[in-house]
């Protein structure tokens, strides 16, 4: 995906052209929400597949192995497609890891959120089409779907919210100190300390739920942020890298590069071209 955020809807037309697609199995590099508001999604997501019928949500999170499959339900389909970058809401990305690792789909059996779900991707999308893209607008509105998705589910299943929360108790508790404390060289020691576990329980929950080791998880929340930085601020990069916990500049560049695929300062030169695009 180009760009750091994306919004679009999947009408007949656009289902048609999906069914009779390659539509391979595949993996992303960003977020993905799908907000189904008619029709019916086949979703090939945790290596099992289901078919929901709107109204739902989806949320894929990166890396995340899936398909989906959209299908007229009634003669009608209408999807709201979102994606963006991990570094667009870094201070809401893993938190949705959290929420959703187990349960990517969730159908709503009373659809009246929706409405409010419709006006604000609408309001994204029409500040998509702005000459100047104003970004923080795009932010504000998205944080505020993610908001009101987690208040309808709590409030229509709060049996199911409970259960999420004592089956990821540990990994909710590791991603809130990681993130008072991403910033700091500390290591994988440091987060099984503070959670009275050994390392080695601590990598085999997160390898569970993200599919990456505890070092992996610290690495891509300072990207991450990282990334964030070189967006909003004119810090420099060994300025960006120290705050991270980077003593080295070059060391900082060579694991951004590893993992990005590209060098802080061209990071920073390609986002400046899309979003002045």
């Amino acid at each position: 995906m180009n760009g750091l955020f994306k919004i679009y809807k999947v009408d007949a037309d656009e289902a048609l052209r999906i069914q009779q697609s390659k539509n391979e199995i595949h993996q992303h590099d960003f977020e993905e929400l799908i907000i189904g508001v008619a029709g019916k999604l086949e979703h090939f997501i945790d290596f099992k597949t289901k078919t929901y019928t709107a109204p739902f949500i989806s949320f894929v999170t990166q890396g995340k192995t899936h398909r989906v499959k959209p299908l007229l339900h009634n003669n009608n389909i209408e999807f709201w497609v979102v994606r963006f970058k991990s570094e667009f809401i870094p201070e809401t990305t893993f938190q949705l890891y959290a929420h959703f690792h187990e349960n990517a789909t969730l159908t709503f059996a009373n659809p009246n959120c929706f409405g409010r779900l419709i006006v604000l991707c609408e309001l994204m999308q029409q500040e998509c089409l702005q000459t100047s893209v104003d970004y923080a607008v795009i932010k504000q509105l998205l944080s505020t779907v993610f908001t009101m998705i987690e208040s309808e589910r709590k409030r229509q299943f709060p049996d199911i919210q409970q259960q999420l929360k004592n089956q990821s108790t540990t990994f909710t508790s590791f991603l809130s100190i990681l993130e008072e404390n991403y910033r700091r060289p500390e290591g994988v020691n440091f987060y099984a300390e503070k959670l009275f576990m050994s390392t080695r329980n601590l990598n085999l929950i997160c390898q569970s739920i993200l599919q990456q080791s505890v070092s992996e998880i610290i690495e891509t929340r300072k990207l991450i942020e990282a990334k964030n930085l070189l967006l909003t601020t004119t810090k420099t990069i060994s300025e960006i890298g120290f705050e991270l916990g980077y003593q080295d500049k070059a060391y900082f560049t060579n694991v951004f590069k590893k993992k990005a695929g590209m060098t802080p300062s061209e990071f920073r030169n390609e986002i400046q071209k899309l979003i002045s695009e």
